[in-house]
This record gives structure tokens, C-alpha cells and sequence, in this order.
């Protein structure tokens, strides 16, 4: 009878040992999947318990740590330049759209300084177009002015026919077309933007 009881205590612990590798493989636990634990804090092993069953928290497994968000962008500060030309008819002051420069403007995060520097053709007096290519760059920095612009930041020169682009002959319309380039303002703008790394 002692044998019988000794087989079928036997039997019931691989039993158990079977349910127990089935729910933590490698560990004794208890009705609520729970390991149970020595009197000393340490994990049960059953007897089938190898090193690569081990599991966190016990023998010297810790829980992997979540991995650290990647940082936000940051946002710098760079000091850029730009440059734009406006382009003048024959003989006028009248300045076109000048809404591209206002918006260019407007996408910096601070505006250091917008110089202003207008030009004229060569036909008429040295004198005459010095002063037609002042009244071009004073037009373009009211127009800039009323668009926002704080004139503030804004400098005015200018160099009437003494820095031509355009080289031209002929006569009449044809070299009032050609010498178009030579009518102008130059504005250029530096401020800084912010740039995300």
C-alpha cells in the first residue's frame, strides 16, 4: 500500500510539474500563475528549469527598460541673406509687386536689415538719373513701409548709371527694352530663420 500511495504522490507531482512548465515554463507557480518564491525571495525552479527559461524578476532578470523618446527636433537660429530685384518702365518710380519680399520677410524669425539701392540707365544727365534711382529705392522702401516692413531696419542708396548690368546698342524702344536690367532696386535682406536639426 506504501507503494502505491508513494507511486500515485509521484505521479500527481509530474503532474503538477507538467502543469507548472505549461503556465511558466522552467517555474512552480500557484493557481494565479504567480511564482512561488524561498523564504528567501528566490524564484522555484522544477527540475526541467534551464537559464534561457529564465523570466524579470527572477534570477537576475530585469525588466528591459522602455526605450527613450527620441529628442523633439531643435530649433536654431541661422543668420541668412537674400536678395531681390525690382525692376522700373523708362523714366518712372512706380514700383511693382512686391509681395514675394514681404512674404520672405515675414518667414524670418527676426529681421536684421533690408538695404535698398537703386539704379537707372545711362540716357539722360549723371546728375538726373542719380536722382531718379533715390526716388526709385525711397518708392520701393514706402511700398515695403506700407506692407509692414518696420523701415526701421531699412537703408536707402543709390548709384544712378554708374553700375550698368545690361550691354546695349541700338536706338529708340529697342535700347529703352535692353537697358530694362539697369532700372532697378536691389533689396537685400538679412535676418535669421529658424532651422530644425
Amino acid at each position: 500500500m506504501k507503494k502505491i500511495a508513494i507511486a500515485a504522490g509521484l505521479a500527481m507531482a509530474l503532474g503538477t510539474s507538467a502543469a507548472v512548465q505549461a503556465q511558466v515554463p522552467g517555474y512552480a507557480v500557484n493557481s494565479d500563475d504567480t511564482i512561488w518564491r524561498t523564504s528567501f525571495g528566490e524564484c522555484w525552479h522544477t527540475g526541467f528549469w534551464t537559464q534561457d527559461q529564465a523570466v524579470e524578476g527572477c534570477d537576475g532578470v530585469v525588466a528591459k527598460a522602455e526605450p527613450a523618446p527620441e529628442a523633439a527636433p531643435v530649433a536654431t537660429m541661422a543668420d541668412v541673406e537674400k536678395k531681390f530685384a525690382l525692376y522700373f518702365d523708362f523714366d518712372s518710380t512706380q514700383v511693382g509687386d512686391v509681395s514675394n519680399i514681404v512674404d520672405y520677410i515675414g518667414s524670418l524669425a527676426s529681421l536684421q536689415s533690408v538695404k535698398l539701392v537703386g539704379f537707372a540707365d545711362f540716357i539722360g544727365s549723371a546728375a538726373y538719373n542719380e536722382q531718379l534711382s533715390k526716388r526709385r529705392a525711397e518708392a520701393v522702401a514706402a511700398k515695403l513701409g506700407q506692407a509692414g516692413v518696420d523701415s526701421s531696419k531699412m537703408t536707402i542708396g543709390y548709384m544712378g548709371e554708374s553700375a550698368p548690368v545690361a550691354n546695349c546698342t541700338g536706338r529708340g524702344a529697342e535700347l529703352i527694352a535692353c537697358l530694362r536690367p539697369d532700372r532697378r532696386v536691389d533689396v537685400e535682406i538679412a535676418g535669421q530663420k529658424r532651422v530644425q536639426q
